[in-house]
Formats: C-alpha cells, sequence, structure tokens
C-alpha cells in the first residue's frame, strides 16, 4: 500500500517511553513501508490515545485521532507493530472566526433583512450571511496588503532615493532590512495569499499613498530605528516590527481608517475582530488558508443558526412575550429581538453549546451593539427564559466529562 500523504513529513514516538523510531522524507521512501488491514477504517475518528502519536513538524497537525494497525519496517529484519494514529492535515483558519464571530454575522444578517422591508427568506438571508463573511475575508485580506506592502517599501524607497540625479550618502544607503523580514516573505510566498490577491485585486482600490505615508511614518519611528540597527535577524523581533505597523499605525490612522469603512461597511463592527486575527495570523502565516476563511464546521453552525432563527420566530416571539410584562413587543429594540432569538434557538436547537456560554454571549453583543441597557434586559428575559425551559425538561444539552 502506498505511503498516505499525511505520513511523509513524520516521526513516530511511544508514549511515556520516550523510543522513537524516526522516519524522515528520505527513509520513509527507502527504508520504511505502511500497510494496513483495515484500510475501510482510515478516518474513523476515536477519542482516545493510542500507545503510540504522530509528531509532525510539518503544515500538519495530528489532533483528530484515528488508530489503525500499522506494521512499520525499519531496516532489514526488524518489524516493530504498533497501533499507529492516522488524521487528516491540520485545520487551517480553525482560530480566525471564532464563535462569537459568527453570532455577529447572524445579527448582522437578521437586522439586515428584517430592516430592509420587515420579512426574511431563507434563501436571500442565507446569500446575504454569505455575503457579510465574504466581506470580512475581503477585508481581511486588503489590510494583509496594507501590511505587508508598507514593510517592502524600503525597497521601492532606496531605489527612488538611489536614482536621484545628485543622491546623497543617505539616499545610496538606505536601509532595507524590514524588506527581507522572515515573517513577511512567508506571507508573501504563501500560495493561499497569492491566489487571494488575484481574486480581489486589493491595488485596486487606491491605496498606494496610504502605504507610502504608512512607511514614512515608520521610518520615523524609534521602534523601527531599534529594529534597523540591529544587522541580524531574530523571530520574535520580525514579527514584532509587523505587528507595530498594524497595530501601532494602522489601526490608530483614522483617515485610513475612513477610507476603509467606505470600501466596507462593516469595518467598525469587524474592527476587534480584524485585530485578533491579524495577531494571530503573525504568529504562524504558513497555516492560514484564505480561500477557507471559515472552517466547514462554523459555516453549519452559521446555516443553522440563521434559519432556525427564521423558521422558529413565532416560537421564540411566544416565549419572549410572555416574559414583557406591561411592555409592547413591539417598543423593544429590533437588536435587543433578535439576540433573545438567537439565544432562544441556541438554548433549544444547539444541544452542545451551554445556556450560560449563550447568555453570556447574547448579553455581550447586546452590549456592544444595541443600547445602554440592552445587556442588562436580554440579561433578564433570557435567564427567565431558560428557568422556565429548563423546569418544562424541554432543555436537552450534551454533558462532556473527561474520560
Amino acid at each position: 500500500m502506498p505511503v498516505p500523504a499525511t505520513f511523509r513529513k513524520c516521526s513516530f514516538r511511544q508514549a511515556g517511553k520516550g523510543k522513537r523510531i524516526a522516519c524522515h522524507r528520505k527513509q520513509i521512501r527507502k527504508n520504511c513501508s505502511f500497510h494496513s488491514n483495515y484500510a475501510e477504517n482510515r478516518i474513523e475518528l476515536s477519542e482516545k490515545w493510542t500507545n503510540f502519536h504522530v509528531q509532525c513538524p510539518s503544515q500538519y497537525d495530528y489532533q483528530s485521532i484515528c488508530p489503525i494497525p500499522i506494521y512499520l519496517s525499519k531496516g532489514v529484519g526488524i518489524h516493530v507493530a504498533v497501533s499507529c494514529i492516522f488524521a487528516p492535515p491540520k485545520k487551517v483558519l480553525s482560530t480566525m472566526i471564532s464563535r462569537r464571530n459568527i453570532r455577529v454575522k447572524v445579527m448582522q444578517t437578521l437586522y439586515t433583512c428584517t430592516a430592509a422591508d420587515g420579512s426574511i427568506t431563507k434563501e436571500a438571508s442565507l446569500r446575504t450571511l454569505e455575503n457579510h463573511l465574504d466581506q470580512s475575508r475581503q477585508l481581511f485580506i486588503t489590510l494583509t496588503y496594507i501590511l505587508t506592502e508598507t514593510a517592502r517599501y524600503a525597497e521601492r524607497d532606496a531605489l527612488q532615493k538611489a536614482s536621484k540625479y545628485l543622491p546623497t550618502s543617505a539616499d545610496l544607503n538606505v536601509n532595507v532590512k524590514i524588506a527581507g523580514n522572515e515573517v513577511l516573505w512567508k506571507i508573501l510566498e504563501h500560495p493561499s495569499y497569492q491566489q487571494a490577491l488575484k481574486e480581489i485585486k486589493p491595488e485596486r482600490f487606491g491605496l498606494e499613498d496610504w502605504i507610502r505615508k504608512l512607511y514614512n511614518e515608520l521610518t520615523d519611528s524609534e521602534v523601527y530605528k531599534q529594529y534597523i540597527a540591529k544587522p541580524e535577524r531574530n523571530k520574535k523581533e520580525e514579527k514584532e516590527i509587523l505587528e507595530f505597523i498594524f497595530t501601532d499605525l494602522m489601526l490608530p490612522n483614522e483617515n485610513l481608517e475612513s477610507q476603509i469603512e467606505e470600501l466596507f461597511l462593516h469595518w467598525e463592527d469587524d474592527c476587534e475582530m480584524m485585530n485578533l486575527l491579524m495577531l494571530n495570523f503573525l504568529q504562524k502565516p504558513q497555516t492560514y488558508n484564505f480561500q477557507n476563511f471559515v472552517t466547514a464546521e462554523k459555516m453549519k453552525y452559521a446555516r443553522e443558526l440563521l434559519i432556525s432563527v427564521i423558521e422558529k420566530e413565532s416560537v421564540c416571539s411566544d416565549l419572549i412575550s410572555s416574559k414583557l410584562q406591561n411592555w409592547d413587543p413591539e417598543r423593544t429594540a429590533l437588536l435587543d429581538m433578535i439576540l433573545m432569538r438567537m439565544g432562544i434557538c441556541e438554548f433549544l436547537y444547539f444541544e452542545t453549546i451551554p445556556p450560560k456560554v449563550t447568555i453570556n454571549e447574547c448579553i455581550d453583543l447586546a452590549k456592544d451593539y444595541s443600547t445602554p441597557q440592552s445587556g442588562h434586559f436580554v440579561n433578564g428575559i433570557l435567564d427567565s427564559i431558560h428557568k422556565e425551559l429548563a423546569t418544562q425538561n424541554k432543555l436537552h444539552k450534551v454533558t462532556f466529562k473527561k474520560s
């Protein structure tokens, strides 16, 4: 049986004993063979670890586990029978979009569709949701483009100054260390990022002047001067100088922010998310996939939450109305009503989400996006509805216990 692609850069270590059988790329091809009597079960997941586990230094991360009896042959006459782990590659962008971000997008979608004509259809709402998510993806790509081009501008600056009719000594000795930044080139050479640039073409947004201004601000800063003063490269400092460009130069720039807001209507809502995404991205840029901005699991959650809120509107409205004593439901802020309906649907139809998490998230979103009193209001209504549903034994949540 051919060696699975996901084993090509792996080493095998026996858990607890430190015994190692190294199988690097060349050794696998020459000295090692893998074969299994259970090929049909190759991707069947198991919750328990086996005696051996895979350590992989490449972009793959073996966290989903599938124990399969595999015979590892290394050298002549040496056969070691192990129960080995096989798993798919690491899910890229697993930390990019959080469940909170998904809730925000569902909330935005419901608000957009409701405010437009007062009615919501599943088809239109799903299209709006996908558009909102894609807008966030394009925003992240554009911000990454501004960041990388600001760092790369050092080479253009050096060329322009050296091309002067009478260049000074300083013109001929512009420091271009940042243009060779190691983290920067991990981004630039990543096929996923290159494909993303071809797709959305951020250069069409006319950001050249902003990139030049950001670069000039960068070169005037003490942080940059300290960075170029050291000829050697340090992984931490390579990452930190890019973080400085983003957090200290790009985000606080009100004029640039206005430009971005003209291009992306939800910038104000996405700003916090973009900050977290960028900082995570700069930690491990090679693990990101710009074509898979939202994982299949998160997308499934987003669609199901959206559709459940639409389909169960009458159920949610009845539960909410019963708690609004001496209060007209029509006077309730639209966002508050949407968030409470989302919370009720999570209570009833999302068995893996603890009610406490749902309530806390809805409170936070109400505070951030609705009125000053909305957090307290949403908390009181959802807590009362949760107690009522629990008393009526209508909540069927999955309890996770440590094995």
